[in-house]
């Protein structure tokens, strides 16, 4: 981007080292660390959940807001406080303190039931966000939004800052994780938002209902997603999660940037949840790796093949056809772990197939990093056959350990994973396409012959894997990119 330092406010409902429940806090961490680094302004701006990060309260409270504060309506008055903390002993995190939205006990909902008024709580964070901006005196050039939970701050930066001078040259991107997720509310839930309430554009509402994210893709200068494959995707019938014509209308301005990776947390040679490190001039030793993982879960000890697997159990995930798969799979001699919690009905169907196989397969139902870890060094293969994936991290750290991800040729894994039998050279994975069991099954047989018929073959490929890398530095320029591309469009 040459000498010109951008202002950056980048918004997100969760960062990692703060709260986490999923990547888009590894995300809103990284990339904004990132173009730290490379000499740009960054501020991050997160809800304070006061009862779940660490140590919150102890945030000092560097300016405090009241949004509508002009509106002769004193209902529409909701006062905030802005808390600051650092990341990485650098960057600027805003936490904005409003006890009756972000004082829970989870960040979205509980007992599997999101909060009632998720609408609410988000169409005021993205407001509240926009007008900390001016309470700290920080003039962004880029406002960075991140999928449907900001989704209402380009709308409200084009329709309630439209004439204000502060936020005159601010351009808005949204980076869209997940498009199955949209945030679709009553328009009661954005009262706080009187600019926002009552326009009724047909490319933002479901029915009656307001969609966020269609907000956010209708409004923003830029839109991207985070892969080119998903990108694709999201302008099709079958991919566009019922917002095809919203993407295709858009389709000058939707682009897809793969996520990076961080490799100071996903490295088989300096990965402290391990006890055999290994590297791509030794990785015989991942198979010492293998044998302390049997032992652990209380497998056999030996040279079957281990498939492992650590994810959300839901249909997104490919869980519903990996099951039936499965139980056809486990007839040859080979082990498999699944960790993962998720859709109790996915839940309990991998409990009766772990039952139905025991001695040849583990499923842990909860999260343990340690354990994850582990999985991604200990296995031969990891399972990923999602029914759509926007980017995908754990095939990333999978290549990284050497750990070779079946997945299906979809979204960022067709991005990512080349598969063997196209491409014996530089292949680093396996891939299918058709969503059934079947055609996973016939994957899952093809890795099965591949391991059992040529190990030298089996070592090159896994040092084909390891070698690849997705560094934050590259994807970084790709945003720099972007912000110049939404620094030239013209005011609305």
């Amino acid at each position: 981007m040459g000498e010109k330092t951008v202002k950056i406010l980048f918004l997100a409902s969760e960062v990692a080292d703060l709260i986490k429940s999923g990547g888009l806090a590894d995300v809103a961490k990284a990339l904004p660390l990132q173009l730290d680094e490379f000499g740009h302004e960054v501020r991050v701006v997160m809800p304070c959940y006061l009862n779940l990060i660490k140590g919150a309260e102890s945030f000092p409270v560097v300016g405090s807001g009241e949004l509508n504060a002009e509106n002769p309506d004193p209902r529409l008055h909701v006062p905030f406080q802005i808390r600051e903390t650092l990341i990485a002993k650098r960057l600027k995190v805003w936490l904005i303190d409003c006890p009756q939205y972000f004082a829970r006990s989870s960040m979205y909902g509980d007992n599997n039931q999101a909060y009632s008024d998720n609408g609410a709580r988000y169409a005021f964070f993205s407001a509240a966000a926009i007008e900390t901006a001016r309470v700290l005196e920080f003039k962004p050039d880029i406002l960075h939004c991140n999928d449907w939970h900001t989704g209402l701050a380009p709308m409200i930066l084009r329709l309630k800052y439209a004439k204000d001078p502060f936020f005159d040259k601010t351009r808005s991107v949204i980076t869209v994780h997940n498009g199955a997720f949209q945030g679709v509310f009553d328009r009661s839930q954005v009262a706080m938002v009187p600019e926002v309430m009552h326009v009724y554009n047909e490319m933002i509402s479901q029915g009656e209902y307001i969609n966020f994210l269609k907000c956010g893709v209708f409004y923003a200068d830029k839109i991207n997603t985070v892969s080119p494959g998903y990108a694709g995707e999201l302008t099709t019938y079958l991919g566009g999660h019922g917002m095809t014509r919203n993407y295709v209308a858009r389709e000058a301005d939707l682009s897809g940037i793969v996520n990076g990776c961080d490799y100071s947390d996903w490295d088989p040679s300096t990965d402290k949840h391990l006890k055999i490190r290994y590297n791509l001039d030794n990785c015989e030793e991942k198979l010492l790796g293998k044998y302390l993982l049997q032992r652990k879960l209380g497998l056999t000890l030996g040279d079957d093949p281990l498939y492992g697997m650590v994810a959300r159990l839901t249909d997104q995930k490919g869980v519903g056809i990996l099951i039936p798969a499965l139980y056809r799979f486990l007839q040859h001699k080979v082990q498999i772990v699944i960790q993962g919690t998720g859709d109790p009905n996915l839940e309990h169907q991998m409990r009766d197939l772990a039952t139905h196989s025991q001695g040849k397969m583990i499923y842990v139902p909860a999260y343990d990093n340690e354990l994850a870890h582990q999985i991604e060094a200990g296995a031969d293969f990891f399972l990923m056959p999602s029914i759509f994936e926007p980017c995908g991290l754990n095939q990333i750290y999978s290549l990284a350990y050497g750990t070779l991800p079946i997945v299906r040729a979809v979204g960022g894994l067709k991005d990512t994973v080349i598969d063997y039998d196209q491409n014996h050279e530089d292949g680093n994975g396996f891939v299918f396409s058709e969503p059934n069991p079947d055609n996973l099954l016939s994957c899952l047989r093809r890795t099965l012959i591949f391991y059992l018929e040529d190990r030298d073959e089996l070592q090159r490929i896994r040092r084909n894997a390891m070698a690849k890398r997705f560094s934050w530095e590259d994807s970084g320029k790709l945003y720099e990119e972007l912000y110049i591309a939404a620094l030239q469009k013209p005011k609305w």
